[in-house]
């Protein structure tokens, strides 16, 4: 060991306790402060939820966001009620089948659109997003009367079909399928794989970031539908957990306590899949920044 470098440890302590800190200057401080006001509003409505299942009924209309006197006995109710298991489990069914069905058939129509060359494809393709611009409460009827045509109502495939694929989905795989270059595709036909082996185990694989993100945008929205499992389930056997829960609520009262436990114990699955998905979505925006 050298003079030098018994000297240079010293030399960089000093220079670190020296080295005069940078201020911060008022745009960062102006968008730190934005990012806290913005995160506090989006934890406000949970901790508000959280607050009310811990109250009493006559407690429910207090502006404390801390219960005066705390209570399980919400959780105890709602999880001791039979039906909302039912109800759990209807929305558990609907919005995984659901999911999966979006991640086969979106990306096999976006990969169809993306990779293979036929008279049409983009005139289906605008046909395709041209549904994105016509309101769901338009679509209700048709679907209604389609359901009762074929015998769907009070069933879960009529609860299901209306999302079992999306126009959303279809674009959002498409985009992604552009990102594989054909060079893989062209050399998996010389190998002998045939496109729908091609699809599965070349071209899904690399867009695994595009199907986190879809199978977490469908998951959420159906387990979170509430005005189509209201119009089709006309059994209380049937109901999804959102309609259910509105079933605590009558004319003259609303349980408001009841209403915001099962909310809370709803938000679990959510948070679940979430937590399995987002590793490959923010592997992907790391990729996707490599890349640029």
């Amino acid at each position: 060991m050298t003079v030098a470098d018994s000297i240079r440890p010293t030399s960089d302590a000093l220079l670190s306790v020296t080295a005069p800190k940078r201020p911060a200057n008022m745009g960062q401080i102006i968008r730190w402060l934005l990012l806290f006001l913005g995160g506090v509003a989006m934890v406000m409505p949970i901790a508000y939820m959280i607050s009310t299942s811990l109250k009493w009924p006559h407690e429910v209309y207090n502006v404390n966001l801390i219960p005066d006197e705390p209570t399980i006995e919400n959780y105890t109710y709602v999880l001791e009620d039979g039906r909302f298991y039912h109800w759990f489990v209807n929305s558990l069914v609907i919005a995984t089948l659901t999911t999966v069905s979006n991640i086969l058939f979106d990306s096999l129509v976006g990969y169809t659109l993306c990779k293979f060359r036929f008279p049409g494809r983009y005139i289906i393709f605008i046909a395709i997003l041209s549904t994105l611009m016509i309101p769901t409460e338009m679509l209700v009827i048709p679907w209604y009367l389609m359901s009762q045509q074929f015998g769907w109502l009070d069933s879960y495939w009529g609860i299901m079909f209306p999302g079992l694929m999306t126009a959303f989905g279809t674009f959002l795989m498409k985009q992604f399928f552009e990102t594989v270059p054909d060079d893989f595709i062209e050399a998996a036909r010389i190998d002998g794989l045939n496109e729908l082996q091609i699809w599965w185990t070349v071209a899904m694989p690399l867009v695994k970031p595009a199907l986190a993100a879809l199978a977490i945008f469908v998951f959420l929205g159906n387990w979170t539908a509430f005005i189509w499992p209201l119009i089709v389930a006309n059994s209380v056997d049937m109901y999804t957990l959102p309609v259910g829960l509105s079933s605590f609520g009558d004319e003259a009262d609303v349980a408001w306590e009841l209403i915001m436990t099962g909310a809370a114990i709803s938000t679990l699955p959510t948070l679940v899949v979430f937590l399995i998905f987002q590793r490959f979505i923010i592997r992907g925006v790391v990729m996707a920044g490599l890349k640029g």
